[in-house]
């Protein structure tokens, strides 16, 4: 009889356990990835209720992009949890960071249109 009842079994279910200290670790590095979605989604919601001296049109576009921005880090931190989960316990190379690049991008195109925004 199988006890073990973890979930997901895409990753619980291949290989071994590995080192107690790297799960922990890849948990730690998906709650940072959460905590991140939710200050994007935070800050979509701010720029969106907030009265800015923004043109409405512009603050809505960024607003947009910030919530989205937060849907989609949310989506991907728990897809690279599973997949550095499945690679440890299959005892393969860990993938490489996949949403880092395109949120600095996000996050300097934001920037650069709230600030020039209010400069105007």
């Amino acid at each position: 009889m199988d006890t073990d009842r973890r979930w997901p079994r895409s990753v619980f279910g291949v290989g071994t356990d590995p080192d107690p200290r790297l799960s922990f670790a890849n948990e730690r590095t998906f709650l940072a990835w959460i905590r991140t979605a939710l200050a994007l989604l935070a800050a979509g919601v701010a720029l969106d209720t907030l009265t800015l001296p923004l043109n409405h049109r512009l603050a809505q576009a960024v607003a947009a992009l910030l919530t989205l921005s937060g849907c989609v880090g949310a989506a991907s931190a728990w897809f690279k949890w599973a997949r550095a989960e499945r690679a440890m316990r299959e005892r393969t190379p860990l993938p490489a960071a996949s949403f880092a690049a395109p949120l600095a991008v996000i996050v300097v195109v934001v920037g650069a249109a709230v600030l020039s925004g209010i400069l105007r």
